[in-house]
């Protein structure tokens, strides 16, 4: 895979306004994370839908109802993982997440079966799939930004509250973002072995060089203000191994379509699901690592 300078300038151009996007999100505070997520969120389901619906035409015939309430019932699981950090008007988004979801779980199949002339199988099977790729994803990363599951990750010296409950999330993210950068990079150089037939341009030399370097990176970073290496080194390793894979997986479903781009979000990066796939792979593995060794 030969250098581009002119499509490197443009990627990472896009880059750092979108980091700066997300880096506000992150870490300004509870709300402002929560919003970040929840379009994140429904960005990903519209372009999950569109490419669902180019492999298997069938899927366009969603009702209405279907289409968007199976988004707003993955967003219910995103307000249930909020547990009591999130109370609006005196009302926690965990218990709004729980009730709105039992409704919309009670009325989709009464909807299906008033509204849908031919019930389909399959359809209801991309929903699902969708719920689980998806939206389990951004649920167990509201989970990730609560203190409940943070644990300490400092030796030495007391770190504000504030940064202490994104420093995981912050990981995950900084993670999969410099091993996407230098496994272009390296690859671009070096790269000479396919990675997988699903995705040609990658190779296992970038790869195995985007790794290295992103948790070497953020290993440095941890031990530079005296966090956990440990832990830190193995969710970046986690972060950017199943990051790759997750990028392998949209890029499966890229192909199937027929598209090169899920959407158009960000000039030289594609779409929402293009920008986050890796992130959706990513998160469970490390949720379950933090779960249970960390917990």
């Amino acid at each position: 895979m030969a250098f581009n300078l002119q499509t490197f300038r443009t990627r990472a151009l896009t880059a750092v306004i979108f980091a700066a996007v997300m880096l506000f999100g992150l870490v300004w505070n509870h709300w402002s994370f929560f919003v970040l997520f929840s379009i994140i969120h429904f960005g990903c389901w519209i372009e999950y839908q569109k490419l669902v619906a180019l492999i298997d035409p069938g899927y366009k015939e969603l009702t209405p109802f279907h289409k968007y309430g199976v988004m707003l019932a993955g967003w219910c699981g995103m307000l249930w993982f909020t547990g009591d950090a999130y109370v609006l008007l005196g009302i926690r988004l965990h218990e709004i997440g729980w009730w709105l979801g039992l409704i919309i779980v009670f009325l989709l199949p009464i909807t299906e079966l008033l509204f849908t002339k031919n019930i389909r199988l399959k359809n209801i099977a991309h929903s699902f799939f969708g719920l689980l790729y998806i939206s389990l994803s951004w649920g167990l990363m509201m989970d990730l930004r609560r203190d409940f599951f943070i644990a300490e990750m400092s030796i030495d010296h007391v770190i504000t509250p504030a940064w202490h409950v994104v420093v995981v999330p912050c990981t995950i993210i900084a993670s999969i973002w410099i091993n996407d950068t230098m496994a272009y990079i390296v690859g671009s150089f070096i790269g000479r072995t396919p990675l997988s037939k699903i995705s040609p341009k990658k190779t296992w030399e970038g790869t195995i060089g985007g790794i290295i370097l992103a948790v070497s990176v953020t290993g440095l970073v941890a031990w530079q203000f005296d966090f956990d290496v440990k832990s830190i080194l193995t969710i970046a390793g986690l972060s950017a191994v199943f990051g790759t894979i997750g990028d392998l997986l949209e890029s499966k479903l890229k192909r199937l379509a027929g598209v090169k781009d899920s959407g158009t979000l960000m000039p030289g990066h594609g779409g929402f699901l293009d920008r986050f796939d890796s992130l959706l792979l990513a998160i469970p593995f490390v949720w379950f690592y933090i779960v249970l060794f960390m917990s």
